[in-house]
């Protein structure tokens, strides 16, 4: 992915009254833009590559500035850690080399030796950049994201740390973390598994944002392990979702939920992106739905349902509401990219900045979804937000991403790297970006 992008697009003068461009995108084009997701993908992989190895202590160093410099890495988050060996895990699947696995193993030494509590069983959720102990809670956000990333580390190597360690941290949110009044599960807990203090604590929240990411984890595991037991966790916690945590009627995801599943106004909770992120913050208490959040939900349910061998049929048309809903709120036809928070109530943008997460898993969603549906106006949307991306997102000559710009583009957190901001959604985005663009290249050439 780069600035000067030779991807052309115009269709300014032909909009639908919904905004969306009525030019088709041509075969031609879908295939530039194949290629560039391929420059993408190595792009930012040669990034991390050439600077992330922690090679005094092990694991990985987080934080870059815009110039792509190490600004030193104090402290080591364990879901960060984690996606550094989910990204290197998955390259290697994809047939990556061995320097790959070389840096899946070292991520596995450190987060196993650093982070697992032999006495309690769970991971931590932050250290020392040396791996002495910082933070020992246990935050199921961060335990999901262990099982994802050694799931995923197994099936790329066989190491059979992998699938153990999964398993253990699988059986201990069972154990410690599984409501077994409400469904689901909660959420905050101290290193004991004691519960957190309520509200900024977040021991008397659940969301959407967890639950969505533990699908993801169980269905790499189940895919791992191919135990009964993963795949029944994982239709449940889909059917929990679909069920709890998304308006039927508007066709968006609610966000925080009280433990009797009652969708209550968004706090800013501990150990939280949304609490230490930089940028504008919607006025608190807020119900708000995020679009990149939304359309992340929807290829991870459609990924969820093909692994687990479940029917799509039933979920497909809430999949569609969902992106609808993004495509008719949060994409900016005029300037591109789409906005990172919309109000639930009437789905329109409160905050107007692009950020990283959201537009690179809509870049993911969008295609998912004209795959599944095949209309057009999905892969308008792509084309729209890959745009933005490329022109303001990317940073020239080091094939990354920027944290967070303005409506129009401007740089607002310019830093490349950060205790949450790694490899993940950008290099993930970029992976299975440029997969469906081949395949849907491959169906324009039939």
């Amino acid at each position: 992915m780069t600035s000067n992008s030779s991807t052309t697009f115009s269709g300014k003068n032909t909009f639908h009254n919904s905004g969306i461009p009525a030019e088709k995108i041509t075969k031609e084009q879908i295939h530039q833009l194949a290629s560039e997701a391929i420059a993408a993908r190595d792009a930012i992989m040669k990034f991390w590559l050439d600077r992330c190895e922690d090679k005094q202590y092990g694991g990985f160093l987080t934080n870059f500035d815009a110039s792509g410099n190490n600004t030193g890495t104090s402290e080591k988050y364990l879901n960060t850690q984690c996606r550094f060996v989910w990204t290197f895990s998955s390259l290697l699947r994809r047939g990556g080399d061995k320097e790959y696995e070389r840096l899946a193993r070292l991520g596995i030494d450190f987060i196993i030796e650093n982070f697992w509590d032999e006495h309690y069983d769970g991971f931590y959720w932050k250290s020392l950049r040396s791996g002495s102990e910082l933070d020992k809670g246990k935050i199921v956000y961060g335990e999901s994201f262990a099982i994802y990333a050694l799931s995923e580390y197994y099936l790329a190597t066989r190491d059979p740390r992998g699938l153990e360690y999964a398993a253990k941290t699988f059986d201990a949110l069972q154990k410690y973390c599984a409501d077994t009044r409400y469904g689901g599960y909660r959420e905050y807990f101290n290193q004991d598994w004691s519960p957190e203090t309520p509200g900024f604590g977040g021991g008397d929240r659940k969301t959407l944002d967890s639950h969505m990411h533990l699908m993801e984890s169980f269905t790499v595991l189940y895919e791992a392990s191919q135990q009964e037991i993963h795949r029944r966790k994982l239709k449940e916690i889909i059917d929990l979702i679909i069920d709890r945590m998304i308006d039927h009627t508007r066709g968006s995801g609610l966000n925080q939920f009280n433990l009797a599943w009652e969708s209550v106004p968004a706090l800013s909770l501990k150990r939280t992106w949304n609490a230490e992120r930089f940028g504008e913050q919607p006025a608190e208490p807020t119900q708000t739905t995020s679009y990149g959040h939304n359309t992340e939900l929807v290829w991870l349910l459609s990924r969820a349902l093909e692994i687990g061998g479940f029917e799509k049929e039933p979920y497909k048309d809430i999949m569609k509401q969902l992106m609808d809903h993004a495509i008719q709120n949060g994409i900016d036809w005029q300037y591109g990219g789409v906005y990172r928070d919309g109000l639930r109530e009437t789905g329109k943008p409160i905050v107007f900045e692009k950020e990283f997460w959201q537009n690179a898993e809509i870049l993911v969603g969008m295609l998912d979804a004209y795959k599944t549906f095949g209309n057009e106006e999905y892969l308008q949307a792509f084309v729209n937000v890959w745009k933005f991306c490329q022109k303001y997102m990317v940073v020239e000559n080091l094939g990354e991403w920027r944290t967070l710009c303005d409506r129009k583009g401007n740089i607002l957190d310019g830093n490349i790297g950060n205790p949450w901001k790694v490899s993940y959604h950008t290099g993930r985005s970029a992976m299975e970006v440029a997969d469906r663009l081949h395949e849907i290249e491959g169906l324009h050439t039939k």
